[in-house]
């Protein structure tokens, strides 16, 4: 489908040519009329008045007398003059007969002409005038209105394209300014230009952007606020599971079942509320790096020592970079985890280092992502298994991934191996920041 300013380029193009063409050629055709019937208004007279002054009292004397053209006397050539009696058309020759002044336009060869006839008497007297220099003007008008109708189809078409953008400037304004507030931008505003109805539009787009970034914001500051006041009650939830963990060997089996159950719950509450601290800090722009020149491979392996994740894989050339070790041991914890957890064994780690940037590809060999899940698969509390439980995972962990690299502002992407299984890639830059 062509797009709206391809439209209106058309739409003013046709008008404006269908316009000029209709002006220049009834202009043409009108004046061409008048160019004509002038000059033979003229030679017909000029011709009327010549025949009527010539006194011929009989047949002799018009031996002395020549007119420029032929002369038939009782329907016999009685002088030709230059025009031979078969270039009289019968028609022309049929109305002279009856005793009126007639005329004929005729072409041929390139050339127009005019025949005249007038009867007097017995006689028929016939002219030829040319009128190449008649033609000469019609061709000069011609031109001249083709002229004007292409110079008025430029010029319609570069009014058509100066219209076009004057309109549909606004309208790209607004869809710039639509897709940064689709992609978290809150603050996009566009500018108000005039008073007409796309600044009404305009004025509409701001006053929504406005109220949809005061609801989030405090959307965001609710969920921060909860988080802080959950800190408490949870840390001392934590020692209380901490204790019954310690005596779940010691209880009846329904008692240590409960025990469990509780622990659980309370690991998995304390996680989520840290993970939606973390994506406050995010929200707020409070969350900050603090730059280390580490050797990339050996942070991977502390990360999985720490969770005894001893049967990944690992490929890890030396490779130094200046990075945040606490927010890239985050970064893998939340990558080499889901790998673990809803990928297939063998998974994967592999580090590649190059000019200015580092690549950690972390894969795993199971069903892979569905092609819907991809593009929601960063997405805040989306589990692309709808059948998890809730006690398997918050959803944020990786959008908490994908926050981190942004703020190294490196890319963080996820795609389906050629062989199956999911594969995750972070691309950071060596220096912490590009």
């Amino acid at each position: 489908m062509r797009s709206l300013r391809t439209r209106l380029l058309i739409a003013f193009a046709l008008l404006s040519g269908i316009t000029a063409a209709a002006v220049s050629g009834a202009s043409y055709v009108q004046a061409r009329t008048m160019v004509l019937e002038r000059a033979q208004n003229g030679y017909v007279e000029l011709f009327t008045d010549k025949v009527a002054n010539m006194a011929l009292p009989n047949a002799d004397a018009l031996s002395d007398r020549h007119t420029a053209g032929l002369i038939l006397y009782k329907g016999q050539t009685f002088s030709t003059a230059g025009v031979p009696p078969q270039a009289i058309p019968q028609a022309l020759r049929d109305k002279v007969k009856t005793g009126v002044v007639a005329w004929q336009r005729v072409e041929g060869a390139g050339r127009a002409g005019l025949i005249m006839g007038m009867r007097v008497s017995e006689m028929e007297f016939y002219q030829t005038r040319d009128l190449d220099s008649e033609a000469a003007s019609i061709n000069q008008l011609a031109l001249i209105a083709w002229t004007i109708g292409i110079g008025s189809l430029v010029l319609s078409g570069f009014l058509a394209w100066f219209a076009a953008n004057s309109v549909l400037r606004p309208v790209r304004e607004l869809r710039v300014a639509a897709q940064r507030l689709g992609e978290g931008d809150l603050s996009t505003r566009v500018q108000i230009r005039g008073a007409d109805e796309l600044a009404g539009v305009a004025e509409t787009f701001n006053v929504t952007a406005a109220a949809l970034e005061k609801q989030v914001a405090d959307a965001r500051r609710f969920v921060a606020d909860v988080s802080h006041e959950l800190r408490t009650p949870l840390t001392a939830m934590t020692a209380v599971t901490d204790v019954l963990d310690e005596e779940a060997p010691h209880l009846t089996p329904d008692a240590g079942k409960a025990a469990s159950l509780v622990s659980r719950e309370t690991r998995n509450l304390t996680r989520l509320v840290n993970d939606l601290m973390e994506i406050s800090r995010f929200d707020s722009g409070a969350a900050a790096l603090v730059l280390e020149e580490i050797d990339v491979a050996e942070a991977i392996r502390a990360t999985l020592r720490a969770r005894r994740w001893s049967e990944v894989v690992t490929d890890l050339p030396p490779v130094i970079a200046r990075v945040d070790p606490r927010r890239l041991d985050v970064i893998l914890a939340n990558l080499v985890g889901n790998a673990l957890r809803h990928g297939a064994a063998p998974v994967s780690v592999t580090l590649r280092g190059g000019p200015g940037w580092i690549l950690v590809q972390v894969a795993d060999h199971g069903p892979g992502l569905d092609p819907e899940v991809l593009p929601r698969v960063f997405d805040r509390f989306y589990k692309a298994d709808t059948a998890r439980t809730r006690s398997e995972g918050s959803g944020l962990g990786l959008a908490i991934a994908w926050e981190n690299a942004r703020l190294h502002n490196g890319a963080l992407t996820a795609d389906n191996g050629p062989d199956g299984g999911a594969v995750f890639t972070l691309h950071l830059p060596t220096g912490g920041q590009e």
